[in-house]
């Protein structure tokens, strides 16, 4: 990562860096031992010579025309190995289907292969069969993405048998109907590129089923799962939702699909804690209304949770019900409705929903989010909306006495089209002496503070809320001690194409962080003190001393925190370089003056997890480096 000096005005920056990757090694998969058996693999495993040793078994969705020698597509390079590989759409297009069959083999110990097309885990898949009673022992579908991603299996359990490799299409659909495959390897040459360098293992293969084992080792069996970032152990996620704090425990919901590692119709799942670190996966919180077609996407949007103490003590959620209209063509699109639990854990919708039926007159059909708050100047409930005017995007308010009738106030504020034609996930909120507003916007993640007279919001600073790729949807809540905290999704739509969909997840939300107003009058977070319970070891220090040119390797770690302070009088260099080759999961960083970088990382390599720091053009003098092993949130 790198970080330009100039625009930082102390003397001393403090940097802290999380990166979360797994650390109960004995749940990660195992390398299976390549050596124990060895043989001969399928002739033309990376379609060097077309279809030669192939055979078409059924359909047309395989054929001489099937080998692609293309480098790139629409989203980027494919990534094959070589030159040749199969594309499942190359023969006769994406509703074609077919099998495409290989020579016989004996079974080595581990296979790996690359993988791209269509996820569909019945239709689309390349799968290893054995011959003698031709049984589909293992196999592996697409992740919805012409690129490929290596698969290994650990085919221990049937090594010495004889099998082939089968690439199974019976797809009809016209999106994503394809597999693409490419490069099989066998025995010890599956495993890695050689000089010293291991595959991380992909594959859903190697998942264990849900509720097998504990949480710990459980979320600790995937080897690129983050261990103190909240992720659901299958399907997706999106924005965090609801986030509160109820009877001493912290809510933390978020939009969820469980059928695919995919957005689809909205879920809301659900964990809690004790100190906003450390989780525990509770029951589905809310769940889309049953639909008659598959391709019906309504569902429960993002919406926020509410101590709701004037009807009785419970937990209120209050949310967007999303309808698809291309299958209800008569219904409003996007309503505000709401549910309450008198437990924490089981929600019952209300029956007087929708509680807000309609948007206003003259809003778009854009009207999402909804986000209450108590509002100080007339000690109301007051609640934002995410909206549109088709030019940029704006901020709704509504006012209501009881949490349950709300009254349209007005436009609490309007963009000026630089920041995004449609606002999602606003928040509003005072802090210190100051109010401030943040929204997504373009797939950003944006911030406003000002002033606010109790209608009207009024912008003095503009700024983006994290200044990494992987940031969207932030929520803010007040916990009961009074402390402005927040949690981000730790994804976007541009970036969102995660490796991790190959083992049947997608998604993450980010460590909690507490918010402040920095000296410039803009928004700043920082990790809440309670992180520092996940430290599972002793802290590599560094004294004081100047890295230039000649990296200086901190260590080599699965999963950490690295902490350094700059002394920025006595350094030269332009600039620093912070580089956590990592092989696991997701980066937050944040220095001192509140800037925060939040971003996700996929190395090909299990050696990828160096962390060094590298000064250019000069040297940069440092007064602390620290490095902490960190322990397991789900422990």
């Amino acid at each position: 990562m790198h970080f330009p000096l100039h625009p930082l005005s102390a003397q001393t920056v403090a940097l802290l860096a999380l990166s979360a990757s797994t650390v109960n090694t004995a749940s990660v998969p195992k390398i299976p031992n390549c050596h124990s058996h060895q043989y001969p693999g399928p002739r033309n495993p990376s379609f060097e010579n077309g279809l030669e040793g192939w055979r078409v078994v059924s359909g047309d969705a395989f054929g001489s025309n099937s080998v692609s020698f293309e480098t790139s597509y629409w989203g980027g390079p494919f990534g094959q190995t070589g030159k040749g590989f199969i594309l499942g759409t190359a023969q006769s297009g994406e509703k074609a289907v077919g099998e495409l069959k290989s020579t016989s083999f004996r079974a080595s110990s581990v296979i790996s292969f690359l993988i791209g097309g269509g996820y569909d885990v019945e239709k689309l898949y390349v799968g290893l069969v054995r011959d003698k009673d031709n049984k589909l022992l293992v196999r592996q579908t697409g992740a919805n993405d012409e690129a490929f991603i290596r698969v290994t299996w650990d085919t221990s359990k049937w090594a010495g048998q004889k099998v082939h490799i089968v690439v199974h299409d019976s797809s009809t659909s016209e999106s994503w109907g394809h597999i693409n495959v490419d490069d099989i390897r066998v025995g010890c040459d599956a495993l890695g590129d050689g000089k010293g360098l291991t595959f991380n293992i992909f594959g859903q293969a190697n998942q264990p089923a849900a509720h097998s084992s504990p949480s710990c080792s459980l979320m600790a069996a995937d080897p690129m799962r983050p261990q103190f970032h909240y992720t659901q152990y299958q399907g997706w996620i999106n924005d965090p939702a609801g986030l509160s704090q109820w009877k001493g425990r912290h809510h933390l919901f978020s939009q969820f699909y469980p059928g695919a590692p995919f957005w689809g119709p909205m879920y809301w799942s659900h964990a809690e804690s004790v100190n906003a670190v450390h989780w525990r996966e509770l029951p589905i919180a809310l769940s889309p209304k049953d639909a008659d077609d598959p391709k019906d996407t309504s569902g429960r949007f993002t919406g926020a949770a509410v101590v709701d103490n004037l009807n009785g003590n419970k937990l209120r959620l209050i949310f967007t019900d999303y309808t698809d209209t291309a299958f209800h063509p008569d219904v409003v699109q996007e309503v505000v409705s709401t549910a309450t639990s008198k437990d924490g854990i089981h929600f019952e919708l209300d029956s007087n929903n929708p509680i807000i039926p309609r948007p206003p007159p003259g809003a778009p059909k854009f009207f999402r989010d909804p986000k209450p708050f108590y509002d100080p100047t007339d000690k109301s409930w007051k609640l934002v909306i995410g909206s549109s005017n088709d030019v940029s995007g704006r901020v709704l308010l509504y006012s209501s006495k009881d949490l349950l009738s709300w009254n349209y106030v007005g436009i609490l504020y309007t963009g000026d089209g630089s920041t995004g034609d449609v606002w999602e996930c606003p928040n509003f909120f005072p802090l210190g002496e100051k109010w401030v507003l943040f929204y997504g916007g373009d797939a950003l993640g944006w911030y406003e503070t000002g002033t606010y007279n109790g209608s009207i919001f009024t912008s003095e600073k503009r700024g983006l809320i994290d200044a990494g790729p992987d940031s969207y949807a932030m929520q803010w809540y007040k916990d009961e001690t009074g402390r402005d905290l927040a949690i981000t999704w730790m994804g976007n739509w541009p970036t969102s194409k995660w490796p991790s969909r190959i083992n049947g997840w997608a998604g993450s939300q980010s460590v909690t962080r507490e918010l402040f107003i920095r000296d410039d009058g803009g928004l700043g977070s920082r990790p809440i003190k309670a992180l520092d319970k996940l430290a599972a070891g002793p802290a590599k220090k560094f004294g004081r001393r100047s890295v230039g040119e000649t990296p200086l390797v901190i260590g080599s770690s699965n999963t950490a925190r690295l902490q350094v302070a700059v002394d920025l009088g006595a350094t030269t260099a332009s600039s620093f370089t912070i580089s956590l080759f990592k092989s696991k999961a997701d980066l937050e960083i944040f220095a001192g003056d509140g800037t925060a970088m939040t971003a996700n990382v996929w190395p090909r390599y299990q050696e990828s997890k160096d962390m060094t720091i590298v000064g250019r053009d000069g040297s940069a003098v440092f007064d602390l480096i620290k490095l902490t092993p960190l322990g397991s949130s789900w422990c």
